[in-house]
C-alpha cells in the first residue's frame, strides 16, 4: 500500500461508522445519569458537530453548548466601529478576511463602506496584505488582524517582514485574542454551569496543554483537546464522560496527530516578540484582562490606530440581538427571538449569523 493510500485509509477511520457507534455506546455507558453540559470552544467544532448530527447522538440530558470559538463573532462592536472608521481615512485600504466585511457595526459595515466608495480588499492571509502594500506604494494598507493563537503568529511574522522591508504603507489593527481568559469567565458564569470542555484543536497546536491546566486544578473542570472529524469529536466526548464518571479532572489530548503537550514554541516566540497581552473586550463576555494582544512599542509604526487616530462613532449594540448570550453558551441560537425571522445569513443582525464558524449560521444551516 502506498503512503498516499495509507493516509486516505487513516482519514476514513475518523469517519468510520462502526467506530462511531462504539464511541456512542461508550458515551451512553459513562455519561452521568443526571446529565452533563459540555462546551466546545472552537468554531470549527461547532460546525462539525452540527454538520454531522452529533447532538442527536448524545444521551438524554447531555447538552453540547457552543462557546466563544468564532473570532469574528467575539470581536466587539467597538472594534468593528474602529475598523469602519479606519476605512474612512483618506488614502487607506482595508485588507481583511471576507467574513469581516459583512459584520454590522453600530451604523454601518465594511461592505456598506465599500459600496460608498471606500477601499476594502478581501485577502486570504497577512502575506497577501503585505503584497498589496508592496504593489500599491501610494496607498496605506491596513490589515485587520482577527483570530486566536492560531493566526496571531502569522500576523506577527507579517509585521516583522514589513519591518525588514522598510514598508511605510503597511499597518495592522490587531484585535487578536487568546482563549484561556475567556474560558475562566465562562466557567465562573452561573448561567452556564459547564461540566467539561471540548478544547480547540487549532489553538492547541500553538499553546499546548499548560494554559488550560488551571481549569482542572482550580475549578475541577475536565478538558479534552480534540480534532474535527466526527470520530475525533466523539472520542473527545467519550474521554470527558469517562473523566466525569471517574470523578477526576484532567486536561487530555485526543488529537495527538496534531497537538504536542508543549505546543509550538517557535510560533509562541513570534507572538511574544511582536505582541504583548492587554485587556480585550469580547462580545458577550465584556473586558477580560490579558486576553488580547497589542503591538509592542518596538513595532508601533505598524499600529494602525496609533498611525491614523481614526474618529470612532459612539458604539450602539444591535437591538434584540442575543449574540452575546449565544457566545457565552447561556442560550442556543434557536432561543434568540431574531433567529431565522429577522436575522438570517442574507440579512445578519449579529456576527454569529455572519461567520462561517458562527453558532447561529451553523444552526441556521443544519438544524
Amino acid at each position: 500500500m502506498t503512503s498516499h493510500a495509507s493516509a486516505a485509509f487513516d482519514l476514513d477511520a475518523f469517519k468510520d461508522p462502526a467506530l462511531a457507534l462504539g464511541l456512542v455506546e461508550s458515551i451512553n455507558k459513562l455519561a452521568p445519569v443526571e446529565g452533563m453540559t459540555l462546551m466546545e470552544v472552537c468554531g470549527t467544532h461547532t460546525v462539525s458537530i452540527a454538520r454531522n448530527g452529533i447532538r442527536d447522538l448524545m444521551p438524554q440530558n447531555t447538552r453540547l453548548a457552543s462557546g466563544p470559538g468564532c473570532p469574528v463573532c467575539v470581536t466587539s462592536n467597538k472594534d468593528i466601529d474602529t475598523i469602519i472608521a479606519l476605512s474612512r481615512v483618506e488614502g487607506v485600504t482595508i485588507a481583511t478576511f471576507g467574513d469581516m466585511t459583512r459584520v454590522p457595526g453600530s451604523t454601518s459595515s465594511l461592505l456598506e463602506e465599500q459600496a460608498q466608495g471606500r477601499s476594502v480588499q478581501i485577502v486570504y492571509s497577512p502575506l497577501d496584505a503585505l503584497t498589496l502594500a508592496q504593489e500599491n506604494p501610494q496607498q496605506q494598507i491596513v490589515f485587520v488582524g482577527v483570530g486566536f493563537e492560531t493566526t496571531t503568529p502569522l500576523v506577527a511574522m507579517a509585521i516583522k517582514r514589513a519591518a525588514a522591508l522598510g514598508l511605510e504603507n503597511f499597518s495592522v489593527y490587531a484585535v487578536h485574542k487568546n482563549m484561556p481568559g475567556a474560558l475562566e469567565v465562562i466557567v465562573n458564569d452561573p448561567r452556564v454551569k459547564i461540566d467539561a470542555l471540548i478544547l480547540p484543536g487549532h489553538v492547541s497546536t500553538i499553546i499546548g496543554v499548560k494554559p488550560y491546566e488551571f481549569l482542572a486544578k482550580k475549578y475541577g473542570i475536565p478538558g479534552v483537546i480534540t480534532g474535527f472529524e466526527p470520530n475525533d469529536i466523539l472520542q473527545g466526548v467519550a474521554m470527558l464522560a469517562r473523566q466525569l464518571h471517574e470523578g477526576r479532572a484532567d486536561i487530555e489530548i485526543a488529537y495527538a496527530r496534531a497537538v504536542l503537550p508543549e505546543g509550538n514554541p517557535i510560533a509562541r516566540a513570534a507572538i511574544d516578540e511582536v505582541f504583548e497581552t492587554c485587556t480585550a473586550t469580547w462580545r458577550g463576555l465584556g473586558e477580560i484582562a490579558n486576553s488580547g494582544y497589542k503591538i509592542r512599542p518596538e513595532f508601533k509604526q505598524f499600529d494602525a490606530v496609533a498611525r491614523f487616530a481614526p474618529e470612532v462613532e459612539p458604539t450602539r449594540e444591535p437591538k434584540g440581538c442575543k449574540c452575546g448570550d449565544v457566545l457565552r453558551g447561556a442560550m442556543s441560537p434557536h432561543e434568540c427571538p431574531l433567529f431565522r425571522t429577522v436575522c438570517t445569513p442574507e440579512n445578519p443582525v449579529g456576527p454569529c449569523m455572519v461567520s462561517s464558524e458562527g453558532s447561529c449560521a451553523a444552526y441556521y444551516r443544519y438544524y
